[in-house]
């Protein structure tokens, strides 16, 4: 019997709709994995740690208890605020968090950059950095601002390494204080917004986050400022954030590291990258073990356990705990005690001496 050609397609007609499919978006679309694996989630970090990227701007009348609360759940012993803003602000910040919980927290100076092309200006900002590390100030802050936003008083972009800048650097290096500092944003967001940007999703739910070549300049522009500042100012101790947004390069990054010596990189915001290539980051944890800083970014104490886990255990295939900024699984690096206990605090105690040495003692 001749089977009839459009038999299929007629049987597909009346079968309901569910049984077939259904159409959905690809922000719907978040399957649970069926793969067996065994699973070692990590709640609580192995050994004490300093996070050293974390922002509370209200610190100066927050009620710091519930902070401390999640902390000691954690295991984070000593939690450092960028956001401590300048003057009476910083002062008040330090104050509320030594009188309240002394040793937990460490508070970062930030730089207000109005006024930059003025007469003396460099020069009364490296004074005012002087008076807020006396106050308290264990280091300073520079946003991602710089470069993207912040305008001098002729409405110009500033540069990164703008020379009108250098007395703050050189402030830094005679105090003796190290600068965090975020350059850029990732590469993604300058790329074409479509189906070969990895950062899609991200890009459409966060339309604020887009950049181009001229909003406000090149990506790499803005990231080649950043070097030329470290290479001119080598007594002066940078720790680039989030990898400087090489952490999808490591091998980029290590070259970076072996030219700048006076850099140090913190992991804040992009695990995500180090989690799915678990052989290549944990090849390049031991290499420059010396040089890396544990950090998380925003305070969402529920995430800290993807970095947990991600740097403590050999898992497989795991979740990380936002799809919109990675939709891909995360794997451990396994990385051995030694450097696990300098990556957790003692990098961090090398730059900041006014950490506390007894919330490590055993470790």
């Amino acid at each position: 019997m001749k089977k009839h050609p459009k038999f299929p397609l007629l049987l597909l007609t009346l079968l309901p709709w569910g049984l077939i499919g259904q159409e959905m978006s690809f922000e719907e679309y978040n399957p649970a994995s069926t793969l067996v694996v065994p699973q070692h989630p990590v709640t609580r970090a192995r050994y004490p740690f300093v996070d050293i990227h974390s922002h509370h701007p209200n610190m100066a009348s927050q009620d710091l208890s519930p902070v401390v609360a999640a902390m000691d759940s954690l295991n984070l012993a000593v939690l450092v605020n960028l956001s401590g803003g300048t003057g009476d602000r910083l002062r008040d910040a330090v104050n509320n968090s030594r009188t309240h919980y002394p040793g937990r927290f460490l508070v970062f100076a930030n730089v207000d950059f109005d006024g930059v092309g003025g007469p003396g200006w460099g020069e009364r900002a490296a004074a005012q950095l002087e008076t807020d590390v006396r106050n308290g100030a264990s280091g300073l802050k520079i946003f991602k601002s710089l470069g993207l936003r912040n305008r001098d008083s002729e409405g110009k972009r500033i540069p990164v390494d703008d020379p009108r800048l250098d007395p703050i650097w050189e402030k830094c290096a005679d105090l003796g204080i190290p600068v965090l500092i975020h350059s850029a944003d990732p590469k993604s967001f300058w790329d074409p917004m479509d189906g070969n940007n990895e950062r899609w999703l991200e890009l459409k739910t966060r339309p604020g986050r887009k950049r181009s070549d001229t909003d406000p300049a090149p990506w790499q522009q803005l990231i080649d400022e950043q070097h030329r500042l470290f290479r001119k100012h080598p007594r002066t101790i940078f720790i680039n954030a989030h990898m400087g947004w090489y952490a999808n390069d490591l091998e980029r990054l290590g070259l970076l590291l072996e030219e700048f010596p006076n850099m140090y990189v913190g992991i804040a915001a992009v695990i995500a990258e180090l989690g799915r290539q678990p052989r290549m980051a944990r090849d390049f944890f031991i290499r420059y073990q010396d040089r890396i800083l544990f950090g998380k970014d925003s305070w969402q104490p529920s995430e800290f356990p993807t970095y947990f886990r991600v740097l403590e255990t050999a898992d497989e295939y795991f979740p990380y705990h936002k799809k919109y900024h990675a939709f891909w699984a995360m794997y451990g690096l396994d990385l051995p005690d030694t450097v696990l206990k300098k990556v957790y605090f003692k990098n961090a105690m090398k730059l900041l001496p006014a950490i506390a040495p007894e919330h490590f003692e055993g470790h």
